[in-house]
């Protein structure tokens, strides 16, 4: 059952090809980047990105006869449950025009998946695209009329750790209750109920702890009188881009920002010392969300290689359950195996319908 599976990024595409659970091929495929800057929309890039895809492919002699799925990586669609859905022209139609407002590479991933199918007739597939929003209820109201809170989490690998820690207790995901953080260079931290993704932090908007090149949450006061000096377009930046890290020790290298604490540097020692404590902090919080009925706390991401971060969060958060570490990513495993579960019967394929999948109540009304 070959699967293949194609995930966009800035400057590059990752790609791999799975034949069951066995990986054949696995490359993260370089784009020229004055190429791509060339390109006036995400979108106007699909054709160059899938050329380079295809001589990539030639190039390692990848046998693609008898695929059976192709998944890519979603993006630009609006908020929707989790699971895998099957690729259609709605699907592809709001990836195209980035209907939920935000441009990114990932919009190609389903117009690539789309693409390659085709030429293949193999089905195609999302799974778990960055816009999953499971919240209940309660977790989207703040204190504005008219403002409401949404995620933006590393949804693909959040449910792919808590699915593979709820197998290896011989249990399902639905029958879990997991706090599951995806420590890279943003965080994730999320509260995971009979799977479903209930509540967690929206990273993308500056909620959160503190990340290598993320604010994380500042108080709202705060936040305007800085930008009354600093200028309110620099607000943004620091929730995705010039934050966290990059603003505290001028770095956004975990690797490069820990050595620098071990040689003295106290600004460095500081952020790390701040990210692992808010972290902890963030996980606290998803436990009162479940109410205490906590089955484990995994810690997945890039990040989570670090022994020091791990046995900090362990002492620190361990008493609400136990602690443990993935470390790295495992996002081209969760979409090929997400395409596997549909091929198998496993898991009925949901359609994408384009409407958000939360309203705000009539009592809200403006």
């Amino acid at each position: 059952m070959k699967v293949l599976a194609i995930n966009p990024g800035s400057t590059s595409t990752k790609i791999a090809l799975f034949d069951d659970e066995i990986c054949l091929l696995s490359r993260n495929v370089a784009h020229d980047a004055a190429r791509l800057a060339q390109f006036a929309r995400v979108s106007d890039q699909l054709s160059y990105r899938k050329q380079t895809i295809e001589e990539v492919l030639a190039e390692e002699g990848a046998d693609l006869d008898g695929l059976a799925a192709v998944v890519g990586r979603g993006g630009g669609l609006i908020a929707m449950e989790g699971g895998t859905y099957e690729i259609d022209a709605k699907l592809l139609e709001d990836a195209r025009m980035g209907a939920n407002g935000v441009a990114h590479p990932a919009q190609l991933g389903s117009q690539l998946a789309d693409e390659f199918a085709r030429v293949h007739g193999a089905r195609a597939f999302v799974v778990n695209p960055p816009d999953v929003d499971e919240l209940q209820e309660v977790a989207r109201i703040t204190g504005v009329r008219g403002v409401y809170r949404t995620v933006h989490l590393h949804a693909l690998n959040l449910k792919e750790t808590a699915i593979r820690h709820a197998a290896s207790m011989g249990r399902s995901y639905e029958d879990c209750n997991f706090i599951v953080a995806h420590i890279g260079g943003g965080i994730s931290v999320s509260a995971h109920r009979s799977g479903k993704m209930v509540d967690g932090f929206d990273i993308v908007g500056g909620e959160g702890p503190l990340a290598p090149t993320r604010c994380g949450s500042v108080a709202v006061a705060d936040m305007a009188q800085w930008a009354q000096g600093h200028g309110l377009e620099n607000v943004l930046p620091l929730c995705h881009k010039t934050g966290g890290f990059v603003s505290l020790a001028g770095t956004s290298d975990a690797i490069e920002l820990t050595r620098r604490a071990e040689e003295g540097d106290e600004a460095c020692r500081l952020a790390w010392d701040a990210m692992i404590y808010q972290i902890g902090k963030c996980i606290g919080s998803m436990a009162v969300v479940l109410e205490g009925r906590v089955d484990g706390i995994l810690l997945g991401g890039g990040m989570a290689h670090s022994d020091d971060l791990v046995r900090r969060l362990s002492e620190a958060c361990g008493w609400i359950a136990p602690v443990t570490a993935y470390p790295g990513e495992f996002e081209m495993e969760a979409m090929a195996a997400g395409a596997r579960r549909v091929l198998t019967g496993a898991e009925e394929p949901k359609r994408y319908s384009g409407e958000p999948v939360w309203q705000p109540p009539a009592c809200f009304a403006e």
